[in-house]
């Protein structure tokens, strides 16, 4: 038994051709939370604050789909979202709809700490923010040059489009169009446990671009997008809609439990079966200290460290 932590920054179709001024953001990105996530494990903190602490920091950063870089609604809005679950007291907040919330986990946390309620979304979160005093912005402050292009070509292309799917050139015939557009950037998560085997789990998203103004994807849905329990810790990300009806997160869990499969195991059956292919990635630790980063995508940006020395920031298949 030891600590281990893994983190990502979104799954979907990631090109091997993607440009370094894409990749190696990202991947700097991964290292530098991942690194922060580690030394907070070893200076002891409890895996429920080093989740938001690193969940905090890539909704800060614009290169991925969540806090500052969040992709627009329709409307050209941001309308984002958070969860975060405790594994031992499987305490938990969710959060949707927010639009002026700098850092959308850390009022998950906050629902989860000082309400009765599980799930706060739009005017009543918003509202709650303000009471509780959390950062808030003007909305403009989470609307990127780049997410507005996104939404041109999503509108142009006529479509809802998901994580790091690839560009439509414009001068293709719709029918000829793959089945989403460009968004190049992607929800974040991350999961952690101890040396005493405590678990816990956060994921934040800006949802998929062109979505329907009060659209609610599987990130702040308990057991969908993130569940943690005594077993293990769970973040996904990907089609939203398909990880829900899977309840992705939570059957890795119930796999462990009543089929007493190992992580690996009951995490590669999941994203293998549950989930149509091109849909899901996911991040996971044991209470044993087992890490695991399984998708059915083209890639998923993902790193991961364990107590015994082990490293890995990687996006492809190795």
């Amino acid at each position: 038994m030891g600590w281990a932590i893994a983190l990502h920054g979104g799954a979907g179709d990631i090109p091997h051709s993607l440009p370094p001024e894409r990749r190696l953001p990202r991947e700097a990105c991964l290292r530098h939370c991942l690194q922060i996530g580690v030394d907070a494990l070893t200076s002891r903190k409890s895996p429920l604050d080093v989740v938001e602490l690193v969940v905090r920091e890539l909704e800060n950063n614009p290169h991925f789909n969540a806090g500052r870089g969040s992709v627009l609604t329709t409307s050209g809005t941001v309308e984002m979202e958070a969860c975060i679950m405790d594994g031992k007291s499987m305490r938990c907040g969710a959060v949707s709809g927010l639009t002026t919330v700098v850092n959308a986990i850390s009022l998950s946390r906050l629902v989860m700490e000082k309400t009765p309620h599980i799930y706060l979304g739009f005017k009543g979160a918003e509202a709650f923010a303000r009471e509780q005093g959390i950062e808030t912005v003007d909305a403009s402050h989470f609307i990127t040059q780049e997410n507005v292009e996104r939404l041109k070509q999503a509108k142009e292309a006529n479509r809802v489009q998901v994580d790091y799917t690839q560009p439509v050139e414009k001068d293709v015939k719709r029918d000829e169009l793959k089945p989403d557009g460009d968004s190049q950037i992607g929800t974040v998560g991350c999961v952690a446990v101890d040396s005493e085997g405590n678990l816990a789990a956060a994921t934040s998203t800006g949802g998929l671009v062109n979505k329907m103004v009060g659209r609610i994807g599987d990130t702040p849905i308990i057991g969908a997008g993130t569940y943690a329990n005594s077993l293990c810790a769970v973040s996904a990300t990907g089609k939203g809609e398909a990880i829900i009806r899977g309840t992705v997160a939570r059957d890795v869990a119930a796999l462990m439990e009543f089929k007493g499969m190992s992580l690996q195991e009951a995490a590669a059956l999941v994203v293998g079966d549950r989930v149509p292919k091109g849909h899901v990635g996911l991040v996971a630790v044991s209470a044993t200290g087992e890490v695991t980063m399984p998708f059915n995508t083209t890639g998923m940006f993902r790193a991961c460290a364990t107590e015994d020395g082990h490293s890995e920031i990687a996006i492809w298949d190795s």
